[in-house]
């Protein structure tokens, strides 16, 4: 009887403060959106970055002179090293057919280099499982025999890193920013509706009431706002983010880089917690600090 009591108070709190509620409301909605657009944006760096790291490696290039067998040793070693996730090897042959894929309408150029006259080095095509290794394994496989040289794309893998974790910390930022925010709107909301019902307060308060008995109604009122607020930005900003998906994926923005940007489907689960939790906590958290100077009172 009590705790429904107390929900139902809280609930009336929110519609008897018809026009704090909406500013409240609004504000929420507003931060919530700006950290969800840079939530999903570091998503999909992530994504788009463990994409990259499966296809983005190294071509590790075999002296013309090493044996089959020679070869196969190079290739067990270069799969003992950790951090390898595949190595494919690539033949002399696949090599010159490669060469007169990219050359397209000149590859008379390649004439005259079949067969023993392949100039062409046989290669193993190397990817890693994690991109901040690539230095590292490209030393390691250096220094294996047969090796005749090694090209890599470290420019661009340290590029993308270095990417990924500028978006981190920029999300992490803009998230204690938007959190103070919304913690302070919320505060100076709901101390409007106690500072309006003070003298009930007091009377409470005179009358035996627990700081519990009068902080709860506030607190669930907080806690209402931030979940509609919470409810209300999903449905727009999924919106929003399904149509700037689908405008990317007509204009083949991505394929040729052989990447895919995350479907809102399969974040809104993660998005929805974060909403709900960041929704209910700062209600809570605000609701809490409003009153701390009526009930010390």
């Amino acid at each position: 009887m009590g705790n429904n009591y107390l929900i139902c108070e809280g609930v009336k709190n929110v519609f008897k403060n018809k026009k704090a509620t909406m500013i409240s409301l609004i504000t929420m909605i507003c931060t919530m959106f700006l950290f969800g657009t840079f939530f999903m944006i570091g998503e999909n760096v992530n994504s788009v970055l463990e994409q990259v790291q499966k296809k983005q490696g190294m071509e590790v290039f075999i002296q013309n002179e090493a044996t089959d067998e020679q070869m196969g040793t190079l290739e067990a070693q270069i799969k003992a090293i950790e951090g390898i996730n595949t190595v494919t090897f690539k033949s002399k042959q696949e090599a010159l057919d490669s060469m007169k894929e990219n050359l397209k309408d000149n590859q008379e150029l390649l004439e005259g280099y079949e067969g023993e006259n392949n100039i062409f080095p046989a290669s193993f095509v190397v990817t890693l499982t994690d991109l901040s290794l690539a230095i590292d394994i490209e030393a390691k496989i250096s220094s294996l025999e047969n090796v005749k040289k090694i090209t890599s794309n470290n420019e661009t893998i340290l590029a993308l890193m270095n990417i990924a974790n500028i978006f981190r910390i920029a999300i992490g930022v803009i998230f204690m920013f938007l959190l103070i925010i919304s913690i302070t709107i919320i505060a100076n909301t709901i101390r409007l509706t106690v500072f309006a019902r003070r003298k009930e307060i007091s009377i409470m308060k005179y009358v035996g009431a627990t700081n519990r008995f009068i902080r709860w109604p506030f607190i669930i009122e907080g806690m209402i706002i931030g979940i509609l607020a919470a409810a209300l930005t999903i449905f727009v900003i999924g919106a929003i983010y399904n149509g700037v998906i689908q405008w990317i994926e007509q204009a083949n923005v991505l394929q040729s880089i052989g990447v895919t940007l995350l479907q809102f489907s399969e974040i809104v689960r993660l998005i929805a917690i974060v909403y709900l939790a960041l929704g209910i906590g700062v209600g809570v958290v605000g609701s809490s600090i409003s009153m701390k100077k009526y009930l010390e009172v």
